[in-house]
Formats: C-alpha cells, sequence, structure tokens
C-alpha cells in the first residue's frame, strides 16, 4: 500500500467517525439549556413555599371576612401571672377562663338528622361571663341541630374558648373549638344547611363556621352581634338558631375588639369560655 493509499484510507475512517459524532452544543444553546434548568429550579422552590401556604388556609373553620387568616393565639403572646394572655382583661362580670383543652372528645359518625328533624330545642350555655340561651331550629337545620345537641350531651365544649371575635366588616364571636387555635373539630363533617341566598345574617344569628369546603362543618359556630353581610361564595354559612338571652354578654366582650397585631380580628382582649351546654326540647 502506497503513502497516498494509506492517507486516503486514514481520510475515509476519520470522515466516517465525523458522521457519528454528536454534534458540539454551540453557546447559544448551552445558554438556553443553563436557563432551563435555574427556571426549573425555580419552579420547584416556588411549589414547596407555596402548596403548604394553600393547605393551611383551608384547615380552620371561618365564616368569610376580610381576612381569612385564623384566629389563633399570638405565637408572641405569653401568659401571664393571672392565667391570661399578654395584653388580656378580663371584661365586667367575667371570670378567669380555664385552660383549654389538648385533646378533644373525637368522633367518627356524623349524629342522625332525625334526632331533630322539625323540632325546636332550647340550649343553655354557661360561660365565664355569664349564661346564655340559644334556640335552635331542627326544622331548617336538622343535621346541624342534631350534631349540636350531640356535641352538647357528650361534653365536646365543656369547656371551650371562644377564641375569635371580628369588630369590622363582619361581627361575629366565633366559639366551639375546645383547643381555642380554630383547628380544632368533633372528628366528623357534614354540608351546608339553611344558609341565606343574600348572605345577610341579623342580629343573634346562630352559624355555623366552616373553612373553604362547604362539607366541613364540625363543631365550631358563631354569633352575629349586629347584621352582618357574609360573601355567599361556595354556598354561605348555615344557620341554625338565634341567641334569646346574652347577647350583651357578646357585646361587651366585642367592644374591648381583639389582641395585636389585629384588633379587628383574632382573640378577644376580653376572653370568655364555654362551661358547659344543657338542651331540652321546646314544647309546643
Amino acid at each position: 500500500m502506497t503513502k497516498e493509499q494509506e492517507r486516503a484510507r486514514a481520510r475515509r475512517r476519520y470522515e466516517e467517525h465525523q458522521k457519528t459524532e454528536k454534534p458540539p452544543v454551540g453557546d447559544a444553546t448551552r445558554d438556553k439549556q443553563v436557563f432551563g434548568v435555574i427556571l426549573a429550579v425555580i419552579l420547584v422552590l416556588a411549589a414547596v413555599i407555596t402548596v403548604p401556604k394553600l393547605i393551611a388556609s383551608n384547615d380552620t373553620a371561618t365564616p368569610a371576612a376580610a381576612s381569612t387568616t385564623p384566629a389563633t393565639t399570638p405565637t408572641s403572646a405569653t401568659t401571664g401571672a393571672n392565667g391570661l394572655l399578654e395584653g388580656q382583661k378580663l371584661a365586667a362580670g367575667c371570670t378567669k377562663p380555664p385552660p383549654a383543652q389538648t385533646a378533644p372528645k373525637q368522633q367518627t359518625a356524623v349524629p342522625a338528622k332525625a334526632a331533630a328533624a322539625g323540632k325546636t330545642f332550647i340550649a343553655t350555655v354557661k360561660t365565664t361571663c355569664g349564661d346564655m340561651v340559644f334556640e335552635l331550629d331542627g326544622a331548617v337545620a336538622p343535621q346541624t341541630v342534631a350534631s349540636f345537641l350531640n356535641l352538647a350531651k357528650t361534653g365536646f365544649w365543656a369547656p371551650s374558648p371562644c377564641h375569635r371575635v371580628t369588630t369590622e366588616g363582619i361581627y361575629v364571636l366565633q366559639c366551639g373549638d375546645p383547643t381555642g387555635t380554630g383547628q380544632g373539630g368533633p372528628g366528623y363533617t357534614f354540608g351546608i344547611e339553611n344558609a341565606p341566598k343574600d348572605g345577610k345574617y341579623p342580629t343573634g344569628a346562630l352559624a355555623m363556621a366552616r373553612t373553604q369546603d362547604p362539607n366541613s362543618n364540625g363543631g365550631q359556630f358563631f354569633i352575629t352581634y349586629k347584621e352582618t353581610q357574609l360573601p355567599t361564595d361556595g354556598g354561605g354559612y348555615t344557620i341554625f338558631g338565634k341567641v334569646t338571652k346574652g347577647l350583651d354578654i357578646v357585646d361587651k366582650i366585642a367592644a374591648n375588639k381583639a389582641l395585636p397585631p389585629t384588633p379587628t380580628d383574632g382573640t378577644p382582649v376580653s376572653p370568655i369560655s364555654i362551661l358547659s351546654v344543657s338542651v331540652t326540647e321546646k314544647k309546643a
């Protein structure tokens, strides 16, 4: 084989190798790849940060308000020697509330609505600020009233702080969570009944608090101490009765507003707790 033949053979081998080799990545292509990796990392981090916030916002039973932040005990608050949170003070006629429950009684089955259907009940609610009386309407909200009867009978709310008061835009005192965090429930949930189509809740209305899920009614309820307009998105909030005595107690608590940082929506400055609930059927 001559040198010229060897050079031709080597040239053919080189050309065959070039055909099978992947083309080099140019500067523009490399920049696009790097940008794609950076963008993917940013999206992953954003998902990690955002998803927990969305989940957390759905865990708290609350009537819709200007702020959907749950009314929990402020993390900066400390309990003083008098057993109250920093900044709290007893309203006239109130006694120091007992500690909130840490492990409320849990149930799994939703009480049968037949226990309340078509009936009216009178509930006497003993609180650290005096007695309140509710009239419960099982004709319009049988499932809700049946649940209320069950929770009263089993002592679910004994004791139970009213953990939230709102004083601007909406006017409610929210109660029924034995833990006082706004996160507690009885272990079961149910749907909406008898929600006003126009979103108007009259003074003294007794209604259920819930999350954004319309089937998340449980043990938390609220009292409107002034006529209140609430959103109808998601189906509204079940009215299952009214306050017939003791609304002045709610007015007194609301007058002192909530603890910082949001005095218009949060833990009441003047604490109030439910001590016991007894219910009897109202005879015609």
